[in-house]
């Protein structure tokens, strides 16, 4: 038995980094919160490549001149761009929309909640 109970201690007491420190505290903490600051980061990307994509679209459309092809080209990319910040930004608000009906809690879909045994 004595084997048994040094066994279980056999790395000893394992302290967590110092920069994790910041990710067990709060009502999100570990995992959750680690995913929930990637999703953020990615929508943050998005909305920094639509605003790039749109101010290229911009200056493809005032450079165009009397090409036709050229003036579709930018219009479509300038609806394109548009079009993907809108469903970036709908996203959100479809889910605290749904949030709200199901669980009566805006903010329910948007906090990732893993449940552990």
């Amino acid at each position: 038995m004595k084997y048994l109970s040094e066994a279980a201690n056999i790395f000893g007491k394992v302290s967590p980094p110092p920069g994790v420190a910041e990710y067990q505290s709060g009502d999100l903490s570990g995992l959750p919160s680690f995913v929930n600051n990637i999703l953020k980061l990615l929508i943050i990307g998005a909305g920094i490549y639509s605003v790039f994509n749109l101010v290229l679209a911009g200056y493809d459309f005032l450079s165009a001149g009397d090409d036709p092809k050229k003036v579709t080209a930018a219009w479509s990319k300038i609806w394109q761009t548009l079009l993907g910040l809108a469903v970036a930004a709908g996203s959100f608000v479809l889910a605290a929309l749904f949030g709200k009906i199901i669980f009566n809690d805006p903010e329910a879909l948007l906090k990732i909640k893993i449940f552990t045994p």
